[in-house]
């Protein structure tokens, strides 16, 4: 039997058509993801990161192979993911507690149980006290959390996210990253985290995904040995961390040649 939250990708191929030939994006990527796992993808650009999420999720057909989640073929956007984008992509003119509480609107009718489910999201993001704000009244920090929150809000078993934190400042970047451990470590979502990042990738994961240059192919994959709870300090003064960094840079550079 299939476990909720399992991912499996099998032979993923994806090639775009153009008027001056096809394009190929993703070269049969083959990987698991097991249920509560934290796995980033990094690659250099242009690699075909986003499109592999976009797959995982439904929001666009492999040419070729399958995506499964927790033993069911991925055919369209599945409501047991949430989806986090490289902007917070809120709608300006409703509160925060309206934008977390969108996904229930889009549904139906939201009940007692969806308003209280929104609160119990914004608690654990830290932004209760701010519900009734408007986006432009917070930071870009607070709005990529409010994006997480409403993800989060109705208890996805995966989480895909694609550079998420990609535009914020280093100091925001790094206090993003522990928010998003903590929000992890209580919901135990299987998460997939796209980055540029290499540190960011090593201090989240349990496992990092290392694709080559187009068309996407996994070149490797790699253990973090490195314990939880995680913190820079800690993490920045193990030399596993070190190694690790300086093995996944070289592996990106040997995937351009």
């Amino acid at each position: 039997m299939q476990v909720k939250g399992h991912i499996e990708v099998d032979r993923v191929t994806k090639t775009y058509a153009s008027g001056a030939g096809d394009i190929p994006a993703l070269d049969a990527i083959e990987f698991d993801v097991a249920p509560g796992e934290f796995v980033s993808v990094v690659g250099p650009s242009g690699c075909g990161k986003s499109t592999l999420l976009r797959c995982i999720g439904g929001l666009i057909p492999p040419s070729a192979g399958t995506v499964r989640i927790g033993g069911e073929t991925v055919k369209e956007p599945d409501p047991r993911i949430g989806y986090v984008f490289q902007k917070a992509v809120l709608l300006p003119w409703r509160t925060i507690e309206r934008n977390v509480l969108l996904p229930f609107e889009i549904n139906g009718k939201p009940t007692e149980k969806d308003r209280e489910n929104v609160h119990n999201a914004l608690e654990m993001v830290g932004l209760a006290d701010y519900k009734q704000h408007r986006p432009a009244e917070l930071s870009g920090g607070m709005q990529q959390r409010v994006s997480v929150a409403r993800a989060l809000v109705t208890s996805p078993s995966i989480l895909l996210m694609d550079e998420p934190f990609g535009a914020l400042d280093a100091q925001t970047r790094e206090s993003m990253n522990v928010e998003l451990l903590r929000i992890w470590e209580e919901a135990m979502t299987t998460v997939v985290f796209v980055s540029h990042d290499i540190g960011e990738a090593l201090f989240l994961s349990d496992r990092i995904i290392v694709m080559s240059a187009r068309p996407g192919a996994v070149h490797d994959i790699l253990e973090v040995d490195i314990p939880r709870p995680r913190t820079f300090g800690l993490v920045e003064n193990d030399e596993r961390f070190w190694k690790m960094r300086q093995t996944i840079r070289q592996a990106i550079r040997d995937t351009l040649h």
